[in-house]
């Protein structure tokens, strides 16, 4: 057996943090360290991968993909997916702030780091950093959509999501919320651990063909541009990280929410207001960011939030001092 326990747990990393809206485990393969190799094990799933499987080159096909990566990476994201839906799900519900920190902690400090590895900086490279900070914004605060259980659309938010799931910074989950379509994916998935429900197993399973296609798809793309523009790639990417930190600020007040069956929106002022409603029943269109001082939601755990983003800035150093970071040109 070849499993890499490294490997497994940035794969658990990866799986948590894909349950969280907002959280983008293609930030986790990032900041890690094993992003090319994820992409490049993506990208052999070719047609040269099919004519090896037809011939039944199981050997040559292992190597092909990088088969012991592959199932450490996605060992360990089964396990994190399964935490996730249970565990972390726990953790938004009673103690957001100090979960949101430590996100915050690991992605402000990944962009400080990929950035300091540019040696050399440009208009180009400048305009970049610009424009992926404004796309990630830009997806943090556009209003979700009204979500659908068509198979068509089951299997868009499918490849929408699995390719947010490999730009690190844009979050698959929150695509998936964007859509409307989280309520449906991820209530399926626990039914189907819980309950072993044949109508969620068809809905995830159109949704993961929708992932296949996204995935081998999109990795090709990425995968050019590290090739031929590598350093100003990574800079969008940084990009996209500086401006998801907008959507895990860990004080964050409900400004509209949105009845789930009728579909009747409610402008949030209060928190008392909030208390009048069955947040089962309702889910969040827009926020706001605001200070500790103005959180209303609840107890703004100042203290241990900030010990939670320093834990997350020491973890990702940690990962640093322990890997071998290249200098990014082009």
């Amino acid at each position: 057996m070849k499993l890499n326990f490294s490997t497994i747990l940035k794969g658990g990393a990866m799986g948590i943090a894909e349950v969280i809206p907002g959280v983008s485990g293609g930030t986790i393969a990032f900041i890690s360290g094993i992003y090319e190799t994820l992409l490049d094990s993506i990208k052999a799933f070719d047609g040269a991968f099919f004519k090896l499987l037809f011939q039944g080159k199981f050997a040559q096909i292992w190597d092909k993909v990088n088969g012991w990566f592959l199932l450490s990476l996605l060992s360990g994201m089964v396990i994190g997916i399964v935490f996730g839906i249970f565990a972390i799900t726990w953790l938004l519900e009673h103690y957001p702030e100090p979960l949101w920190g430590f996100f915050f902690g690991l992605v402000m400090a990944s962009a400080i780091l990929i950035s300091r590895h540019v040696t050399h900086w440009d208009f180009k490279k400048a305009l970049a950093l610009l424009l992926g900070t404004a796309i990630a914004v830009y997806i943090a605060t556009v209003s979700p959509t009204e979500g659908s259980t068509h198979p068509a659309y089951i299997f868009l938010a499918g490849m929408i999501a699995i390719s947010a799931f490999i730009l690190p910074g844009i979050s698959g989950s929150f695509m998936l919320l964007l859509m409307g379509m989280y309520t449906l994916i991820i209530p399926s998935l626990k039914s189907i651990i819980v309950n072993q429900d044949l109508k969620s197993l068809y809905i995830i399973s159109i949704f993961a063909a929708g992932c296949l296609v996204g995935i081998t798809s999109f990795s090709r793309v990425l995968s050019w541009l590290f090739h031929h523009y590598r350093a100003t790639t990574f800079v969008l990417l940084t990009g996209f990280l500086i401006g998801s930190l907008y959507k895990i600020w860990p004080w964050r007040n409900l400004n509209v929410i949105v009845d789930k069956a009728s579909g009747v929106q409610t402008s949030v002022t209060s928190l008392a207001q909030l208390q009048g409603f069955d947040m089962e029943k309702m889910k969040i269109l827009s926020e706001t960011n605001v200070l500790p001082m103005d959180y209303w939601m609840s107890s703004p755990k100042t203290i241990v939030t900030f010990v939670a983003v320093i834990i997350g800035f020491i973890v990702v150093f940690w990962i640093e001092k322990n890997s071998n970071p290249e200098v990014l040109e082009d």
